[in-house]
């Protein structure tokens, strides 16, 4: 009966071909080529080289009243150009720069809409653009992708819209995927020859996020949340949608929607180095971003607060708060969070009573470190400018925002009202129960980093977050944007030894796979997630750890097979970072560090014990001299990692 479908569905594209028109475009480097062919439908369709990656798919976008904008239409024009700029990022997230080279044709239609194509060398992308009067309902988006190729997929396996977007990967070729399977975004996808392609959305506004159903064959479909119909409230943080309407979105009628974008990549490591989830985003709205400071976070809520050897009771108070402030002082560390506790639930005006804020955003002030507030999304929505106004005075820095769990368009909506509100009282934003990121972060740089991952807090309840996951992330969750994994654990353990304990967590792998986190792992706002007696025990790897940035002038990956290891340098002025992990598997890699000026160098290593298979938090520190070029052999046991600093001698 399938094959009997698919001879249909090629026979009917093949007949529609007849009377429709193609139009072809290549990246500037000429190995991606887009085709595009109108006719009863809009399909594109993908090549590398001389490799299928996407068969013809058709888009549309279905409005009320039965009009699709996507069938039986006509192009009226047809409009080309090339860009070759070079953009400097408010937060350099990877880069210092960023090249942006594409070629772009748009085609405008006779149902008031145009279609953007894009190709860059690293990937292409469509979207919609509409010119229609008043306001639109937009009951449903057409995005039935059809692919070459059986292709395996790392499917980021949801249950319900209803979700943090915080995934496990499940390895599955696209024929196992049915229409019962629910995916979020991005998604990775192996093409078998050694391609990868990510596929993700950006310039996400007024609209609802995108998700994947399998479908028969090699195919997977676009769907979208409805717009909430009835919603129930059941606690301060917990809105759940009951029932939603039979449209996705209603918005205006004269407007650009989100990006689809396919990052293409031949090797794995040029994953790492993907700038299309930014390049597609839209610009800036924050007149001057000057006042936004990216840097690393000392965090409470993970370790449970578990301070001791000190003189006080340690738990959400004022001196707990302090030793955390004092840490963070000693150590060059910017911020400090408190989390769940600090107010008392549904009121954020209402401190609790072992808490004195001003008592402690003065002592924060005079150390020079700033205080982050974690709050609930709907009591936030529910106070928001007066709870905003008061943190400004309290001389608050940044708001960590939890809980939203769902991306359907009143929720996307609820991101930029609050990015926004944050920006004008200069206070900086971390979305967690977040869904991943899709352009806010270009758009207000103040909103630094998010969750919408699952990492370091599995560590406290799940026996799944293993390193081979951490190998998969980079690869798919962080093409999208910084991720907040929060790293950092200082109680490591080998798969055998290892057990989730809920107020004294520990990690699985080594103390360097942790450590080369804060390298590998994006995030300008990058959570040390260890209590800071612990940090004060282990000071030789604290004051490594302290070094690290969280912002870099340049990204330049080694060496990468998703799921199983990651070499990448990083550098911020004058200094580099390498960062090295791999899975369960011990091994070794050679990284050539020509990446670096002709000179001497000394590197300051952290490197995996000779009993780090046995005991995780065996770890051995070396500094050695290294000139540029020089081949450099890292040795990672299972679960290991390997982390370096690379300063120049005499300069």
């Amino acid at each position: 009966m399938k094959k009997f479908l698919m001879f249909g569905f090629l026979l009917a594209f093949s007949l529609g071909k007849i009377q429709s028109k193609e139009y072809k475009m290549f990246s500037p480097d000429k190995k991606l080529t887009v085709a595009v062919n109108v006719g009863e439908s809009v399909w594109f369709s993908l090549n590398n080289g001389e490799e299928k990656l996407i068969l013809p798919s058709a888009i549309a976008l279905e409005l009320e009243k039965g009009l699709v904008l996507g069938e039986n239409c006509k192009v009226i024009k047809k409009a080309t150009k090339t860009v070759n700029n070079t953009l400097k990022p408010v937060i350099t997230q990877k880069s210092a720069s960023v090249i942006e080279n594409y070629n772009e044709l748009k085609l405008v239609f006779d149902k008031d809409f145009s279609l953007l194509f894009r190709a860059y060398n690293e990937g292409v992308a469509y979207r919609f653009e509409t010119a229609i009067e008043g306001d639109i309902v937009v009951k449903s988006e057409k995005g039935d992708y059809r692919f070459a190729e059986n292709f395996l997929t790392y499917w980021p396996k949801e249950y319900r819209f209803h979700s943090n977007n915080q995934v496990y990967y499940h390895f599955q070729s696209l024929a196992e995927l049915g229409d019962e399977d629910l995916g979020s975004l991005p998604l990775l996808i192996d093409c078998l020859e050694g391609t990868k392609l990510v596929i993700g959305e950006t310039g996400l506004v007024d609209y609802p996020g995108m998700w994947f159903n399998g479908a028969q064959g090699n195919n997977l479909s676009i769907t979208n949340p409805g717009y909430p119909k009835k919603t129930e409230q059941v606690n301060d943080r917990d809105v759940f949608v009951r029932e939603r309407e039979e449209y996705i979105a209603k918005t205006s009628g004269t407007r650009a929607f989100p990006w689809r974008y396919i990052a293409v990549a031949d090797k794995d490591e040029e994953l790492i180095s993907n700038q299309l989830s930014w390049l597609l985003a839209n610009p800036c709205q924050i007149e001057d971003p000057s006042w936004i400071k990216p840097g690393k976070v000392a965090w409470d809520w993970w370790n449970a607060n578990m301070v001791y050897n000190v003189d006080f009771r340690s738990g959400v108070n004022t001196e707990t708060y302090k030793y955390y402030i004092d840490f963070a002082a000693e150590y060059g560390i910017e911020y400090i969070i408190m989390d769940e506790g600090w107010y008392v639930l549904g009121d954020l005006m209402n401190v609790v009573p072992e808490i004195d804020m001003e008592e402690l955003s003065s002592y924060a002030e005079e150390k020079g470190v700033g205080i982050i507030l974690w709050v609930v999304w709907k009591t936030l929505d529910d106070q928001l400018d007066e709870a905003l106004d008061q943190f400004a005075k309290w001389g608050i820095k940044g708001i960590k925002v939890d809980f939203m769990d769902k991306d359907d368009q009143w929720m996307v909506n609820y991101y930029h009202r609050i990015a926004e509100a944050a920006a004008k009282r200069k206070i900086l934003v971390n979305f967690h129960g977040a869904y991943k990121p899709a352009g806010i972060r270009r758009m207000y740089p103040n909103v630094l980093t998010r969750e919408g991952v699952n990492g370091g807090e599995q560590y406290k309840w799940s026996m799944r977050q293993t390193p081979e996951h951490n190998l998969i992330t980079p690869f798919s969750r962080m093409v999208a944007g910084p991720m907040d994994y929060t790293p950092g654990a200082m109680t490591n353990a080998q798969e055998k030894d290892y057990k989730p304990i809920f107020d004294q967590p520990m990690s699985m792998g080594t103390r360097c796979h942790q450590v080369a986190m804060f390298v590998v792992y994006e995030s300008p706002l990058q959570m040390l997630c260890d209590s800071p007696t612990r940090y004060y025990k282990e000071r030789e790897c604290t004051e490594f750890l302290s070094h690290i940035p969280t912002v870099w002038d340049e990204t330049v990956p080694l060496k990468a097979k998703v799921s199983d290891y990651l070499a990448v340098a990083r550098r911020n002025g004058d200094e580099w970072y390498v960062g090295a992990m791999t899975d369960w598997t011990g091994r070794e890699i050679t990284i050539d560090l020509s990446f670096l000026e002709k000179g001497k160098y000394k590197m300051i290593i952290l490197k995996d014990g000779i009993n780090a298979d046995r005991c995780a938090m065996d770890y051995k520190k070396e500094v050695i001299e290294v000139t540029a070029g020089e081949q450099v052999t890292i040795k990672m046991a299972p679960g290991g990692g390997w982390a370096a600093r690379i300063v120049a001698v005499n300069k």
